[in-house]
């Protein structure tokens, strides 16, 4: 279920990225229509929390990162770093790190590129070691 809302809330936050015009809450409404309510709830913190922390979820990422540049990540690696680095470090609730970053890794293979998942999970781990 916190895949699915993981997922979710990815989904949403890449969409505004491109298209910022459309809001939050119509994205979850179409995205999230078939979905349990459980799901949808968690989501949406997810996006709200990325949302209202990204700064500090940025130079998160951004410390972690030596070679690569947050705005210049690949849109679908940014934001899975960013739901991750939330849910790890900012949510009232953390998840465990190993969890998050398996979680973030899974997403990675399903929704970013051949890279994506090493990419991620390298620097997840720098986050979880501290930067």
């Amino acid at each position: 279920m916190r895949r699915q809302s993981r997922e979710l809330a990815l989904q949403v936050l890449f969409q505004t990225e491109f298209a910022p015009q459309i809001s939050n809450s119509d994205l979850m409404e179409v995205l999230g229509a078939s979905m349990d309510q459980e799901v949808v709830s968690y989501a949406d913190e997810i996006i709200r929390g990325v949302l209202s922390r990204k700064a500090d979820i940025d130079s998160k990422i951004q410390a972690a990162s030596s070679h690569w540049k947050v705005e210049r990540m690949a849109t679908i690696d940014r934001n899975i770093l960013r739901v991750a680095t939330f849910e790890m470090r900012f949510s009232a609730n953390p998840v465990k790190e190993n969890i998050a970053i398996n979680e973030a890794v899974e997403i990675a293979k399903k929704f970013g590129t051949t890279e994506s998942a090493s990419f991620v999970n390298g620097l997840l781990d720098q986050i979880a070691k501290g930067h």
